[in-house]
């Protein structure tokens, strides 16, 4: 496994590493191997340099794709070498060794719609042509699988951000006191996108409804703000935290960028049986049914309204709560995605052919 990060990285916990159990009990063993380690992500986040912990990652990277020769499978995560023309990592990758390749996110648009004329000449294609080189192209939703298809790619085939129902329990059925809370989780970077424009009309909200709006992982990002509680993430406490949300969030924007994110926070928000309202932006309109297990909306218009109709009926969210763990009982748990995973990298290892 040639991840992005450690496990404090989502992408690559949630993506690949998590898949090491149930590979195991199909008898597959398998070796993380992680680009930058989680000292980079620490010092990224708190906004110090990071040059030279990149550094150090490429010559990590180069040591690990000479020892990847030795695999069956070199299962990797979205690219071996970031920024680095194809040329380069062509001539890295192991040639003998089935290659699959996991998207999660529209990485392709960092360099083909990059500001810079050079990058886009240069790196633009560059993912094209590691999809179309791999015997498999994982991909979280269509957008992206669309585009593996569009390069190339031999065989293409959606997998969903998943959770491990075992650690997702449903929400205790108890009631704060204080009023309900409007619950989001992610990133520094997608609080100052996405939520930091909303922060006047959750707050709107909140307020009228006696309630609170709680941020799981915005870090430093988020400013000082009425009703706001910036709460820290970590990976042992974010299901407690989602507990302790009424409603979870997730506004985007409709860019190429947000059309390839696979709507993981609805699907934690879900498994813990808290109803959601989300941008009806690429795969969020498939993951919400609107009116059953979480309300769609665009406009701010509609963002209030389904605030407001959430935020006054603790009925109607017990319902789509239900409803939404349901769903992911159904189509977005490990449990169910563990055995497929492993069997489409088994058959790569007995049919694919090397690069």
């Amino acid at each position: 496994m040639l991840t992005r990060y450690e496990r404090s990285g989502a992408s690559s916990r949630l993506r690949l590493i998590q898949y090491a159990g149930p590979l195991g009990l199909q008898g597959m063993s398998s070796s993380l191997q992680p680009f930058f380690d989680d000292n980079y992500l620490r010092r990224l986040y708190s906004g110090s340099p990071t040059l030279a912990t990149t550094l150090v990652a490429y010559a990590r990277r180069a040591g690990q794709l000479i020892r990847a020769g030795h695999a069956d499978i070199m299962w990797l995560e979205k690219e071996a070498l970031p920024w680095l023309p194809w040329a380069l990592e062509c001539a890295m990758l192991p040639r003998v060794v089935p290659l699959v390749v996991d998207y999660d996110d529209a990485v392709f648009h960092r360099y083909d719609l990059h500001p810079s004329a050079a990058v886009r000449r240069l790196l633009g294609r560059k993912l094209d042509r590691l999809m179309a080189s791999a015997s498999l192209v994982t991909a979280g939703n269509c957008y992206l699988a669309d585009r593996a298809k569009m390069a190339g790619a031999q065989q293409v085939e959606i997998v969903p951000t998943v959770v491990d129902l075992t650690a997702y329990t449903l929400r205790p059925d108890t009631f704060s006191a204080s009023g309900p809370t409007i619950g989001w989780i992610g990133t520094p970077s997608t609080w100052t996108e996405y939520m930091a424009p909303k922060l006047p009309l959750l707050t709107q909200a909140a307020e009228a409804a006696g309630g609170r709006i709680a941020a799981v992982g915005a870090g430093r990002a988020a400013a000082a703000y009425p009703l706001l509680d910036n709460l820290p993430w970590t990976e042992e406490s974010e299901v407690m935290r989602i507990h302790e949300m009424d409603i979870g969030i997730m506004p985007l924007t409709d860019t190429p960028w947000a059309r390839g994110k696979c709507g993981y926070k609805l699907i934690q928000y879900m498994a813990c049986g808290i109803p959601v309202i989300a941008s009806p932006v690429g795969v969020n309109a498939e993951i919400v049914e609107h009116g059953v297990n979480g309300l769609l909306a665009s406009s701010d218009a509609e963002w209030a309204e389904a605030l407001q109709t959430l935020l006054r009926d603790a009925n109607l969210r017990a319902r789509m709560g239900e409803a939404g763990r349901r769903k992911v009982e159904r189509d977005y748990s490990l449990q169910v995605w563990g055995p497929r995973v492993a069997q489409m990298l088994r058959d790569v290892a007995s049919t694919g052919k090397s690069r």
